[in-house]
């Protein structure tokens, strides 16, 4: 069967020739690419982003926390009934807060993580995580992020150096009272409360996100408990769920097992923030991404007036041989949809390519400048996330060549409202 004449006509009016047409031609599939190509990427990074984040906090934070503004003192009959609420899986107390550690005269301030590891290990994934030395620690031993111990210094077996502030308005309280009295009793208080713990680092765990392998040392409870100064107190209570999106149920359950002042939180209330600023940030660049493909379609709009400007002649014969004005549009139309489908099917090979090396191509060009182009301690991840939605997708490439197909229009209509005998009258 021979194709209809609209369809030839577009085909040869598109056919490379050395005219300036042409080079806008081309130039109008390029910004289409480029369009597509860079909305692929950008959405297909945020979204791995906001997913690759769910999964880290996820693997290494319970999905509810239990705890007080003070301390949680009944805490273990507390525990039990909330490892007891349908829905539970497992449940972990801790003492968490903020440490001095030194090592060979590196100091560092991380955070202290005290847990009764058995049970952690229901809690997060530390078994994966391991990266050298053993997930097992005793009474003097310790865990400690990949990030934080590169920046230290430290290999399993090190003994770092670990002080707590236990009490500050003690510390402070008697601080004042040796300047004044210079009482041995107060001195050794004073020493009681500073006194450091030494511990071994037993292993070296990495979860992927900055924040946890920089900022976290992993200790049974008792340290926790005897570095703040606490004796049986905790500061919370851990809680995993079997699904971690369906957790209002478990909350109508632990909520009046509750002492006054003692409150429940989700992982998703802990990080709303983080996770409502990714969804927005998201949102904003599909918008500003969309406007380069709009902006390529004024392109491909400019080149096809272009083209019937040009073809005033050939268009004016076919409407005197009774070429229909339909006819004439499908001509500028069709022109319209080819360049469209051409540049978002090259568009979406060149965005697919670009996030299946992304890391490669960070590291290429981090070597070519000389300078670190994904810094882990500004965006928590050691590589770019990505993920590629079927949904988002569709979504974009239909998009892209609606967009082009419209801004074939306007120059179609043109075309079509021509008059045959203003557009013969000269030649």
């Amino acid at each position: 069967m021979r194709p209809p004449f609209s369809f030839f006509l577009a085909l040869r009016y598109l056919q490379p020739k050395r005219t300036f047409v042409s080079a806008i031609t081309l130039i109008s599939v390029l910004g289409v690419v480029l369009g597509v190509a860079a909305l692929l990427v950008v959405i297909s990074v945020m979204t791995g982003f906001g997913r690759e984040l769910q999964r880290k906090v996820l693997g290494f934070e319970a999905h509810i926390m239990v705890t007080n503004d003070a301390l949680i003192e009944d805490w273990r009959t507390l525990d039990e009934r909330i490892r007891s609420a349908p829905g539970v899986v497992a449940t972990s107390p801790f003492v968490q807060g903020a440490v001095i550690i030194d090592f060979a005269g590196r100091i560092h301030t991380p955070k202290v993580r005290a847990v009764e590891i058995e049970r952690e290990l229901e809690m997060a994934d530390l078994r994966k995580m391991l990266r050298f030395g053993t997930h097992e620690i005793f009474s003097d031993q310790c865990l400690i992020g990949h990030d934080l111990a590169r920046q230290l210094g430290v290999l399993v077996g090190d003994k770092i150096t670990v002080y707590a502030p236990r009490n500050i308005s003690t510390l402070i309280e008697l601080l004042d009272r040796l300047r004044e009295s210079r009482d041995e009793q107060t001195l050794d208080r004073l020493r009681e409360v500073v006194l450091p713990a030494e511990l071994e680092v037993a292993g070296i765990f990495e979860t992927g996100r900055y924040a946890y392998d920089a900022e976290f040392v992993i200790t049974p409870l008792h340290i926790g408990q005897e570095l703040y100064g606490l004796e049986d107190e905790i500061h919370g209570i851990g809680v995993r769920s079997r699904d971690p999106y369906a957790l209002d149920e478990i909350f109508e359950t632990i909520d009046p097992l509750l002492p006054d002042g003692v409150i429940a939180l989700s992982w998703m209330d802990m990080n709303q923030q983080l996770f409502d600023a990714i969804r927005l940030e998201r949102n904003t660049m599909f918008v500003l991404l969309t406007i380069i493909v709009i902006v390529a379609g004024f392109g491909i709009m400019n080149t096809l007036i272009t083209v019937t400007m040009q073809k005033r002649r050939e268009i004016g014969v076919l409407k005197a041989l009774g070429a229909r004005p339909g006819q004439i549009v499908q001509v500028f139309l069709i022109q319209g949809i080819i360049v469209g489908f051409i540049g978002t099917v090259l568009g979406l090979g060149a965005g697919l390519l670009t996030v299946r090396y992304r890391n490669e191509f960070k590291e290429w060009l981090a070597a070519r400048l000389g300078i670190e182009i994904f810094p882990a301690q500004v965006y928590q991840f050691t590589e770019i996330p990505a993920e590629i939605v079927p949904g988002d997708v569709a979504v974009m490439c239909i998009s892209a060549f609606v967009i082009c197909a419209l801004a074939a229009l306007l120059p179609a209509w043109t075309a079509a409202r021509l008059d045959p005998v203003k557009a013969l009258r000269y030649e």
